[in-house]
């Protein structure tokens, strides 16, 4: 049954939820688990643990701290910039979910203004694996091991225990990217192109904009954002030249795609359109009908905000350039509009009249100042509550979450739609296979296959084969199901020797994170993927070297900080 999972998980034509879960139904059904005990898996503390950190990085995602970083990667030099981007990355993956720090940073890397997304990206996912070494919660590999540990009777993984060693990784890691990150190729074409959506967004009264020309603003040197006019005094100023200096008052015509506003959010002394109406909300894009009665009217004019309990941020019409203030445009037929949706605009009695379609954009409006720092404050706040033992990590984290439903901060419709449930399939049935794997004895005999490759070189050639094993597992299927495969394994041969089992878990944390060399083994990998315009060779060009001076590491460090001492089981 082993070998057809890994098969089919190599295979990629099975989501690794389905497989995992149909593992587990089928060691039930043939009495190799109890149903009491297959559902206790589901229930782990440290499963429970996971995800309520995945929900509460759903608040995380929306701060400005993201933007903050990359506002200062807009430099000339490609060195300093990795060196930022590499650390900055790796602290915020290591207290919060990789996954998400590489969704949020995409959009912000792909408007550096000096740097291919294509030289960055692909470091950028590099530098949150490397970050997620760091401490217990910098992945959630970490965490479902740490769930195999807990499962195994063994003294549960501090928050800190590897984090000298992830320390040197990621600093010999920035290195690597920094030296190598410059020969991947730039697969972007700087030229502008128009783009559908149009924004709107006003120079305000104490702009540091005013008196300065468009060049010097930034304006347009934006990426995926074009200025397409001005309207000053009710004239409008097209096309714009980059010499124009901006006024107080001058309302700014943009071309962009959804990603935009995020940029529109980072400009300082922009006032844009239905900013105040945004409060961390996920943007809802619609199509306005034939039968709409809004057709033919401005928003101002059928009062498109009391009436729907929305607000237009963006419209867009076709591939039509659009003219004028968004609350100038005369709304038509097939108009769509990206919008703030509020409590009641679902249930508007007008809604199939009026829209044709409804969907829900990939875009979340950021959280303002005040309720970033609200954010960032009561989250690091629960993190060191949870380091010195006042508050249990996983009591911290649903009352954190609880917090955030009643600040709005996130919404149910949001925990829904972000619930790790493919996540927790898997780790729950894997928590039954170790079991299952450890009591019938083929972890045992998985275990002596790999001393029979390593045996000569004693206790330190289980340990290398332990951990080449993962980091190959992880490479051709998921660091997920890496460790959820390896960890009984590593189990058995510490139990075999005698020895206390520590080192050998870490082989498996850090193989489970050495995804470097494929787009596949890792989610930040396949992430950047299709966003940079990667091809599987740019993987090799950098992640083979970054893997083998991670793997060096990993293997003279491991047994310095946890020893081979002998214990009794």
């Amino acid at each position: 049954m082993l070998t057809v999972l890994v098969g089919l998980l190599i295979s990629n034509k099975i989501r690794p939820a389905i497989l995992f879960v149909s593992a587990i139904a089928l060691s039930y059904m043939l009495d190799w688990i109890s149903l009491e005990d297959m559902m206790a898996n589901f229930t782990n503390s440290s499963v429970l643990t996971l995800v309520l950190l995945l929900l509460v990085s759903v608040a995380m995602e929306k701060t400005d701290i993201l933007q903050t970083i990359g506002r200062q990667l807009n430099q000339t030099s490609f060195v300093l910039v990795i060196a930022k981007l590499g650390f900055s990355t790796a602290f915020l993956s290591s207290i919060t979910n990789n996954s998400a720090v590489v969704a949020s940073m995409i959009g912000v890397l792909k408007r550096n203004q000096y740097h291919s997304p294509s030289k960055l990206l692909l470091p950028l996912s590099y530098a949150a694996i490397l970050g997620g070494t760091l401490t217990l919660i910098g992945t959630s590999t970490n965490l479902i091991v740490n769930s195999f540990v807990v499962d195994a009777g063994l003294e549960p993984i501090g928050f800190f225990d590897f984090t000298i060693i992830g320390l040197v990784v990621v600093a010999a890691g920035v290195a690597v990217l920094a030296l190598l990150g410059g020969r991947l190729p730039d697969r972007f074409n700087n030229q502008p192109t128009e783009l559908p959506y149009l924004l709107e967004a006003v120079v305000s009264d104490d702009s540091v904009m005013i008196g300065k020309t468009v060049e010097k603003n930034r304006l347009r040197a934006l990426q995926r954002l074009y200025l397409v006019e001005i309207e000053r005094g009710g004239e409008l100023i097209r096309p714009v030249c980059p010499q124009e200096e901006l006024q107080a008052g001058d309302r700014l015509m943009f071309a962009g795609d959804t990603d935009s506003l995020h940029l529109l959010q980072e400009m300082q002394g922009l006032e844009w359109f239905a900013k105040s109406h945004l409060k961390g909300q996920a943007l809802m894009e619609v199509i306005v009908s034939h039968s709409a009665s809004i057709k033919g009217k401005t928003l101002k004019e059928c009062e498109f905000r009391q009436n729907f309990d929305a607000a237009v941020v963006a419209i867009r019409r076709g591939h039509e350039q659009l003219s004028g203030g968004l609350g100038q445009i005369k709304l038509r037929a097939g108009d769509t509009l990206m919008l703030v949706p509020g409590k009641n605009f679902h249930q508007h009695r007008n809604m199939v009249r009026e829209f044709v379609m409804v969907s829900e954009s990939r875009v979340s409006a950021k959280l303002d100042a005040k309720q970033s720092k609200f954010v960032l404050f009561s989250f690091l706040s629960v993190l060191g509550l949870a380091l010195t033992g006042t508050v249990d990590l996983t009591k911290g984290l649903l009352c954190l979450l609880v917090g955030y439903l009643f600040a709005g901060v996130i919404s149910l419709e949001e925990l829904k739609r972000r619930f790790p449930i493919e996540l927790t399939l898997i780790v729950g049935s894997a928590l039954g296979l170790a079991s299952i794997m450890v009591d019938n004895g083929v972890a045992e005999m998985l275990g002596q296959g790999l001393l029979t490759l390593f045996g000569d070189w004693g206790i330190l050639g289980a340990f290398i084969a332990i951990y080449l094993f993962t980091l190959l597992l992880t490479e051709l299927i998921t660091n997920n199901a890496a460790a959820a495969l390896a960890f009984p394994i590593a189990y058995s041969l510490a139990v075999g020797y005698g020895v206390d089992p520590r080192p050998f878990i870490m082989a498996v944390i850090f193989g489970a994170s050495a995804s470097f060399i494929s787009p596949y083994g890792y989610q930040t990998n396949l992430m950047v993927y299709s966003a940079g315009n990667y091809h599987f060779k740019d993987y090799l060009r950098i992640g083979v070297p970054l893997s083998l001076v991670y793997s060096a590491i990993v293997i003279y460090m491991v047994p310095m900080i946890f020893p081979f001492s002998k214990v009794t089981f």
